[in-house]
């Protein structure tokens, strides 16, 4: 379920869900990457438990609405798969 969606600069696209489970992860679409393109999995740039819905957006809302954290994520996000690869 997807709680929280917004826009992002280069067209790029960022959701923060929730399940029932009190999990949430932030994915990233990034459409300007042509190795990103459709079928494929969005990265993860952050995940979050919690004891309520509120407590994980209260966790990841202040990087999903930072441009600056979403790009320092992404290049984690990046360095992870590059040495897994």
């Amino acid at each position: 379920m997807v709680i929280e969606a917004t826009e992002l600069p280069g067209a790029a696209g960022g959701a923060a869900g929730a399940d029932s489970t009190y999990r949430a992860a932030l994915c990233v679409e990034r459409r300007t990457d042509p190795a990103r393109r459709s079928g494929h999995t969005p990265p993860v740039v952050a995940e979050a438990r919690g004891e309520s819905a509120e407590a994980l957006l209260e966790s990841l809302y202040p990087i999903a609405s930072d441009n600056v954290a979403v790009a320092q994520r992404i290049l984690l996000w990046q360095a992870a798969n590059r040495a897994t690869s």
